[in-house]
């Protein structure tokens, strides 16, 4: 893209210029970015086209890297172990399971706590239920023969 309408050589369409509106477009489409976060990284990385992929590239890497649970870190057990309220060796299952991804173990662990408030709630209510078709069931019963009776 050029910066200069009259410059069109490759030397300038190696650069990005973040004063023209259509460049910003087009450069945030091509590396799947938001304008913003292209501005972002044309201030640390310069206005290199190639700096600049290599810099989203590295920071996609590290954003990526930041949700994968890594046990050889006791820190990091630590850390996710609390998060998902559960303890390291609960947690080392998990990961061992489905994988280092943090989303895949706290799907993983999620169904566990769901059920279990879900049989409490089912126990209760559960118990109510049964006594109550009895009664219904009768009535609805009488009622059929009432009906059957009058016409």
């Amino acid at each position: 893209m050029a910066d200069n309408k009259a410059k069109r050589g490759g030397g300038d369409r190696r650069l990005i210029s973040l004063s023209e509106a259509y460049e910003v477009r087009y450069w945030a489409k091509k590396f799947k970015v938001t304008p913003l976060k292209l501005k972002a990284a044309v201030k640390a990385a310069g206005r290199s086209a190639k700096k600049v992929e290599a810099y989203i590239k590295l920071q996609k890497h590290k954003a990526s890297d930041r949700l994968l649970i890594a046990l050889s870190q006791p820190y990091e057990v630590s850390y996710w172990s609390k998060k998902f309220k559960v303890t390291p060796a609960r947690l080392r299952a998990a990961v061992k399971a489905v994988g280092h991804s943090s989303k895949k173990v706290g799907a993983y662990l999620a169904p566990g706590k769901a059920a279990k408030k879900k049989t409490a709630v089912k126990k209760g209510t559960a118990a109510k239920k049964k006594a109550a078709p009895k009664k219904a069931g009768a009535t609805r019963k009488a009622k059929k023969g009432v009906r059957k009776r009058a016409a």
